[in-house]
């Protein structure tokens, strides 16, 4: 079933929607988003499993579109991976609610649902379900009472919090 679920948001162009009690963060400034951010726990889904050090980096393109790089390492294959995307603006630039490809014409939510306004140093991000959580921190780790108390956030509204893989992040390859 999700196969097909899948698919059909593909045929539509993408899955942007919001999942069930996800809010995007209002008051959002892409300016103070741009820019490196570590992962610091994900749940596990193909086009990351195995992957260590991962980051993510965000910069503005001249035609306003926001360049989107992802990187991680791959001790099995002993090689970085990468994989270059772009987002767009969903709702309006103040709304966390964005939608990223890294497919042509295929997009999928990228709702930002938690955030440091404050100093832009923490995030929690949601795709088009609940199978899909991200905790962003600008350092590649939190401290413990921080990533604890975003974990229980995600919980709290029915992400599977007990399945998420926290990302190594070691020296290789910098």
């Amino acid at each position: 079933m999700k196969k097909l679920y899948l698919l059909f948001c593909v045929l539509l162009g993408g899955c942007t929607q919001l999942p069930a009690g996800v809010q995007p963060v209002k008051n959002f400034d892409i300016s103070r988003y741009l820019g490196k951010w570590y992962e610091v726990a994900r749940l596990d889904h193909s086009f990351e499993r195995g992957l260590s050090n991962v980051t993510a980096e965000y910069s503005l393109r001249e035609d306003g579109i926001v360049q989107v790089i992802n990187r991680g390492y791959s001790a099995k294959e002993k090689k970085w991976k990468s994989a270059t995307g772009k987002a767009k603006f969903v709702q309006t630039s103040d709304v966390g609610f964005l939608k990223v490809s890294f497919f042509g014409p295929f997009y999928g939510s990228y709702i930002v649902f938690e955030l440091d306004h404050e100093g832009y140093q923490y995030g929690l991000i949601s795709g088009p379900d609940k199978d899909y959580l991200w905790l962003l921190s600008r350092q590649p780790e939190l401290n413990d009472f921080t990533r604890d108390e975003l974990v229980q956030k995600a919980k709290n509204i029915g992400f599977a919090t007990e399945k998420l893989i926290f990302v190594n992040h070691d020296t290789i390859g910098e």
